[in-house]
């Protein structure tokens, strides 16, 4: 039996998920509905990926003296409009990459897709659809609209999070100290949900 079908669910949408009365990820988030399983994203996106963007090691003081534990960042999507980030710390790099993958599904959002180039007049879902803003901590990114074949002009750890979001032609704008790259990745994540606060 696979993980899905032992899949016992401890939350309403969990349920809702499990009886088939919620069809997509779509759904949820026109319903509105928290996703607090990271089983209901396995259930919709089977095929979804993930990339660690960045590994660090943090010391936390307890009673007995200074412990180290690994801090891991991790980036999920199906590079088709949905994308989501975690980071996960732990004492091993595995256990570490798990957690993050897990707080990344619970992260998951969708991200909207269009072509706002006004050099570039087709109708694929190649780009986003408008200017996008994002913020974190002292990183500021702007996403601008590109034709198609520009590729992603932009920072590898941003490129990590538009490629998996499924974005393949992007202009990008940074300010700030974009060496930080949980912030830089927090940022870029930040913009890609914009596009899907604003109404068309």
């Amino acid at each position: 039996m696979s993980v899905l079908e032992l899949w016992q669910p401890r939350t309403l949408t969990g349920k809702l998920v499990k009886d088939g009365r919620i069809k997509s990820l779509d759904d949820i988030f026109r319903l509105n509905l928290p996703i607090k399983e990271p089983e209901i994203v396995d259930y919709f996106l089977p095929d979804l990926k993930h990339e660690v963007v960045n590994i660090n090691i943090v010391q936390r003081q307890t009673d007995a003296g200074e412990v180290s534990q690994f801090q891991v960042l991790v980036v999920v999507g199906n590079e088709d409009g949905y994308v989501g980030i975690g980071v996960g710390k732990a004492r091993q790099v595995s256990m570490a990459i798990e957690k993050a993958i897990k707080k990344a599904k619970l992260n998951i959002t969708p991200v909207r897709r269009g072509c706002g180039s006004w050099h570039c007049s087709c109708t694929e879902p190649h780009s986003v659809p408008f200017k996008v803003e994002g913020k974190a901590g002292s990183v500021h990114i702007r996403l601008i609209p590109a034709p198609k074949g520009v590729g992603l002009v932009a920072g590898d750890a941003a490129k990590v999070v538009l490629k998996l979001a499924g974005i393949r032609d992007v202009w990008t704008q940074t300010f700030g100290d974009t060496r930080t790259t949980i912030n830089f990745v927090k940022a870029t994540f930040e913009a890609l949900k914009r596009t899907y606060l604003f109404k068309i």
